[in-house]
């Protein structure tokens, strides 16, 4: 494994993965069950791709640091972060526009909805400042999304064998 995270950006090597950061890993993946889902070179540097195991969506994505695996779920409302954009480490959210460093797993930019971050500090919601302003009316809608939470990113462990990417995943 040390040969594949020495690799990054040699001609002819596979690419680095990225370390999990330190508290982000997901439920159960400590002692991983690895999956073959995706050839090495259907991953191009800048690739965003949707990998489904089961009945679970992850984002993999090849970073300039290294390739990495997510939830293929914003960690604000759940759109799949696949079909967001990538710039370099940070993963664009197509529906809020939130944005997530995929190196640290921190929130680079709140959705724009507002709402809660993970420790429960409270972010209003950005407005776009070309927008006439509205005031915000107190309704059902508003009081939940103000009570949204942003979670924290989830990771899974990736490895490279054969040529082929292997996503690790919680046994049972």
């Amino acid at each position: 494994m040390d040969a594949v995270r020495s690799g990054a950006g040699d001609p002819g090597r596979p690419p680095r993965l990225l370390q999990v950061p330190r508290g982000l890993a997901a439920p159960g993946t400590a002692d991983p069950v690895f999956h073959r889902v995706l050839p090495l070179d259907a991953l191009p540097p800048g690739a965003l791709r949707r990998v489904t195991v089961g009945d679970l969506d992850v984002l993999v994505v090849h970073t300039p640091r290294g390739l990495v695996a997510t939830d293929d779920r914003c960690p604000h409302m759940a759109a799949p972060l696949s079909l967001g954009t990538l710039d370099g480490c940070v993963v664009s959210c197509p529906l809020h526009q939130g944005r997530f460093d995929l190196a640290t797993g921190t929130t680079v930019q709140f959705p724009t909805t507002g709402g809660l971050d993970a420790d429960g500090v409270v972010h209003p919601p950005r407005a776009n400042p070309a927008a006439s302003v509205r005031p915000e009316v107190p309704d059902h809608k508003a009081r939940v999304r103000a009570a949204t939470r942003v979670r924290r990113l989830r990771y899974y462990p990736l490895r490279i064998a054969d040529g082929w990417l292997e996503l690790g995943l919680p046994a049972g």
